[in-house]
């Protein structure tokens, strides 16, 4: 069995956060940077000038805005999780049609990007980064975590289009179906008011 950890992408060295982009799917041209940036600002900028937001962005959080993976001590994964209204392009997608939460509450956090390098695809990473999410999340003081993922048992699916997780692998993880803005694309949430952490 290999060793699974998962830690803070605060807490580790800038070029493993770098492998984790760069192994597969759409992480090195996008850097995260999707559900940050209007379309317009998106699309004027090119991969270094993504690569270095998400940089400064790790650099300058208080809480991390993502989680990164390893297996056996290699870097292989990445999830970005944090409050929704610090993901602002978010609020103006049509994924989170349908949430039952206000566009302005800072205590709504967000599960919104995977990226699993392809070697270490089929191992778990996916459901191991969200349980990592959710705990993350609460230590921080969400109340309320949403997540946007693709239906598969709707339509089969490429791994490349698994970037915002699967509704079966959040139903597993407790949360529940809100919303579905189209056939392939869920809202969900989990309440997790009764974890937060004494104020």
């Amino acid at each position: 069995m290999p060793e699974i950890r998962i830690a803070p992408a605060t807490e580790v060295p800038w070029p493993d956060v770098e492998q984790t982009m760069t192994g597969g799917g759409d992480g090195s041209t996008c850097w995260c940077q999707w559900f940050m940036l209007t379309r317009k600002e998106f699309d004027a900028c090119g991969r270094d000038e993504r690569a270095a937001m998400l940089r400064s962005e790790i650099q300058s959080a208080d809480a991390s805005p993502g989680l990164v993976a390893y297996v056996d001590g290699s870097p292989a994964g990445w999830a970005r999780v944090g409050p929704r209204l610090l993901q602002p392009a978010l609020g103006r997608s049509r994924i989170v049609k349908g949430s039952d939460e206000s566009r302005d509450d800072t205590s709504v956090w967000a599960v919104t990007c995977f990226v699993v390098r392809k070697e270490h695809r089929g191992k778990g990473l996916l459901k191991r980064l969200a349980t990592a999410a959710v705990e993350h999340a609460v230590a921080h003081g969400a109340r309320v975590i949403e997540a946007y993922p693709v239906d598969t048992e709707a339509r089969e699916t490429s791994d490349n289009e698994l970037y915002h997780g699967t509704v079966k692998m959040f139903r597993d993880a407790g949360f529940r179906e809100v919303a579905r803005p189209s056939e392939t694309r869920a809202v969900m949430a989990l309440d997790v008011s009764r974890r937060r952490p004494a104020a």
